[in-house]
């Protein structure tokens, strides 16, 4: 059912907003350009008058004083709002790796609070078909993090390691939006060893690595790739705690920093941006077509 709300009565949740990544200022301007041009196609999403999708269209109508729809989905508790959340930004496909590893590892810690017990029989796959996520009870049958293993084509290790990495970045956030905004971007590297880390680490501890990042002393382990054979990537994932796609693909962008470095000078910038422009283009081809 769409139905029309005035702004006054749309609710702003804090922790829901949090959940979504801020969109780059030339993609929000170009939302905007659309909005205002074509209006707001797609409907925003409430749970109970609570916004919890089209954060940035509901920012530009207010702006503007442009009308919109809604949609109101019904749920039986916050976390599921939260894990609804998070399949709905997964599916996006156009997120970072350690913004992919923190919704996984939000959607693991949610599921951990919402299955009181791991026969199958919960609140969780109790839930109405409105939510859009009815796991099936047989998929029950295990832990958690075997499900969500399974889910997203991961290891169980992996689930468990991004609970830790979620919980430490959300931790960072609490402390400083702007540092887990560049850490999510990919601008700020730090290691998911030391997101693990901080997951448990003192208050103390996590402003001091803040502060490391904020004065630029900040140094990100990095992790050692395979040299080759399937079986040595399998065995990294554990070590490094990177996905093999994640590892091979590291490896690579590194080898090409390398060649820029020690192949460019100043007269080379333009055949250089030039012939990584043609490759980005191959890859985003590449990406358009899995």
């Amino acid at each position: 059912m769409q139905y029309y709300l005035k702004h006054g009565e749309v609710i702003i949740d804090e922790e829901f907003k949090r959940l979504l990544p801020p969109l780059a200022e030339k993609v929000f301007t170009d939302l905007e350009q659309s909005i205002l041009k074509y209006g707001v196609r797609d409907p925003l999403v409430l749970w109970n008058n609570i916004l919890i999708d089209g954060y940035n269209r509901y920012e530009i109508c207010q702006r503007y004083d442009l009308p919109f729809n809604t949609v109101d989905l019904e749920f039986p508790s916050r976390d599921n709002v939260i894990v609804w959340i998070i399949k709905n930004q997964m599916e996006r496909r156009n997120l970072t790796p350690v913004e992919t590893r923190r919704y996984r590892g939000i959607h693991y810690n949610t599921m951990k609070r919402i299955i009181k017990n791991e026969t199958g029989k919960n609140q969780y796959n109790e839930v109405c078909t409105q939510n859009g996520y009815e796991p099936q009870e047989e998929e029950f049958k295990g832990k958690t993090a075997d499900f969500l293993a399974g889910h997203y084509n991961v290891s169980r290790n992996t689930i468990v390691r991004d609970g830790q990495v979620a919980s430490a970045i959300d931790t960072i956030g609490e402390l400083s939006p702007d540092i887990k905004k560049d850490i999510l971007s990919g601008k700020t590297r730090i290691s998911n060893k030391q997101l693990q880390e901080l997951s448990s680490a003192s208050t103390e501890d996590v402003k001091s690595v803040i502060s490391q990042i904020e004065d630029g002393t900040f140094e990100s382990r990095k992790p050692s790739v395979p040299k080759s054979s399937n079986d040595n990537i399998h065995k990294a994932e554990d070590s490094t705690d990177m996905e093999p796609w994640e590892i091979q693909f590291t490896k690579m962008t590194e080898e090409f920093r390398q060649m820029i470095r020690t192949r460019s000078n100043p007269n080379d910038t333009s055949e250089v941006k030039s012939a990584l422009r043609q490759y980005i283009e191959m890859l985003v081809e590449l990406y358009s077509g899995i």
